[in-house]
């Protein structure tokens, strides 16, 4: 298992690693993170929903996705509430963090369950944990970290990111907050995104052998330009670089964004300048504006009131600008979001921003599906994605489809004057021909196409060849028992 000394140290990034080297070495590799908190998901093939990190380490260990690789995901909804999903499916809308305490026995069940189904079936398995494992307020019933590590008796690979500064600090003191069978379980230590000459850390690396009386398994160095999507909404650029010619893209920072990893392939684009836009910044001017998905669409929409959006994208489209809204944003473009239930809030509805002709009204049931099909544009080029949505959308504009989907049936709308198209579909600039023809509708001439799973793919093999030239590999899988089959 792969634990850290803080969130977003590199247990992601390792897990991936990992799965990749082992797989490349004909073992049959799985990764696993018993309970992930994160707004960023993925749809597995039989209609499920687990983190999106789970599912990029998936595809490094050669697998499809599946739901027993998280079988806990928390989605938070407000300050102090999420979405509980367990093996795949919502079986909380909303429930409040302290009451998830007295609810960690059935996820403990669940996250047993599934890493005994997975055990069965892989040589083996990289867990991932998930924060710290020395939040000391989190420990009681813990199923993240050391409890389940515990529970299912696997030695712990301690990461730690060196790029913040004080990382001996981060793992000593790690070590010093967790009990004595829980620093027994520690194998050793993985230090992350080190700059610099390597040498002139050796001193600090044997000082932390000799105090800790355990390995370090080597150091990774940091990774410029690594194109994997972030497990959740982590810091970005406030703008990618671009050509002078580019497409201006700008999209709304909002607090509750979900599944921002939607917008990977248009910042990965080598023409197209995406800005990300946060609070108390005017709106800039744009060819495209992107409102992505949220899990809190009426907050959200009450936000971009607030920071004066509505009257921003008036005048984007006044001006021959184009719109686009995915999931949330696409909810968030009709004439009314009722919420009878009070899903996301106290009951009740409010106005949309009334660009297209339809109402949502927010449901309990969650809608879970890839599909594929073709986009309702010049050329039909074909799209394909997933559906992560509660609410159900009905209206005059859903005569004007964006997508007509495979086997019949359609999604989204596109504005009559052309400017506007919303969609459920998350990943709809992933395919090639389907990002290439969003950017051309958008204004962009002669877009290249780009493969933006073939970029994930390059970066997953970058960063298993990193990890065989940067750690002792043959140690650290000796000292977990992990199996390590070389091809040569």
């Amino acid at each position: 298992m792969v634990q850290g000394t803080s969130s977003d140290a590199g247990k992601s990034l390792l897990v991936t690693a990992l799965c990749r080297v082992l797989a490349r070495r004909g073992v049959r590799v799985c990764p696993f993170k018993p309970q992930n908190m994160a707004l960023n998901s993925a749809v597995t093939a039989d209609g499920g929903e687990i983190g999106r990190a789970q599912a990029v380490q998936a595809q490094a260990a050669g697998l499809a996705p599946l739901t027993d690789m998280n079988p806990v995901l928390l989605k938070p909804n407000t300050e102090r509430g999420c979405q509980v999903i367990i093996h795949g499916r919502a079986v909380h809308a909303n429930l409040e963090a302290a009451a998830y305490h007295d609810y960690k026995r059935l996820a403990r069940s669940a996250v047993l369950e599934s890493h005994a189904r997975l055990g069965a079936g892989f040589e083996a398995l990289v867990a991932e944990g998930a924060g710290s494992p020395a939040e000391v307020n989190l420990r009681r019933g813990d199923i993240a970290n050391m409890g389940f590590a515990e529970a299912v008796d696997c030695p712990v690979v301690l990461v730690a990111d060196i790029d913040r500064g004080g990382v001996f600090a981060q793992i000593v003191g790690t070590l010093q907050l967790l009990s004595a069978s829980e620093r027994a379980r520690i194998a050793g230590f993985v230090i992350n995104r080190f700059r610099g000459d390597p040498a002139l850390l050796e001193p600090g690396l044997r000082w932390l052998e000799a105090e800790t009386g355990k390995p370090v398994f080597g150091v990774l160095p940091y990774l410029q330009g690594l194109h994997l999507e972030a497990e959740d909404s982590l810091a970005r650029p406030a703008a990618t670089d671009a050509a002078a010619d580019a497409l201006r893209v700008a999209v709304p920072a909002l607090p509750r964004i979900s599944n921002h990893t939607d917008l990977d392939p248009l910042r990965l684009h080598p023409r197209v300048r995406l800005e990300w836009v946060g609070p108390g910044r005017t709106p800039p001017p744009a060819d495209l504006v992107v409102l992505p998905g949220s899990k809190s669409v009426q907050a959200d929409l009450r936000w971009l009131r607030a920071q004066g959006w509505e009257r921003a994208l008036q005048r984007h489209l006044r001006y021959g600008g184009r719109l686009i809204g995915i999931c949330g944003g696409f909810q968030m473009l009709g004439a009314v979001l009722h919420d009878p239930q009070g899903l996301e809030g106290e009951p009740g509805s409010q106005p949309g921003l009334g660009l297209l002709a339809l109402q949502t009204t927010l449901a309990a049931e969650k809608r879970l599906a890839r599909v594929r099909g073709r986009l309702a544009l010049p050329g039909a080029p074909p799209v394909s994605g997933y559906e992560i949505h509660q609410g159900v959308t009905r209206g005059e504009a859903l005569g004007r489809p964006a997508v007509h989907l495979d086997g019949g049936g359609t999604d989204g709308a596109l504005s009559s004057d052309g400017q506007i198209l919303g969609t459920y579909l998350h990943g709809l600039f992933e395919e090639p021909a389907a990002g290439a023809a969003l950017l051309r509708w958008a204004g962009l001439d002669a877009p290249q196409e780009t493969d933006y799973r073939a970029l994930r793919e390059a970066a997953i093999e970058r960063l298993a060849d990193t990890a065989e030239a940067h750690l002792d590999l043959d140690r650290l899988f000796a000292l977990t028992g992990m199996p390590y089959r070389r091809t040569d």
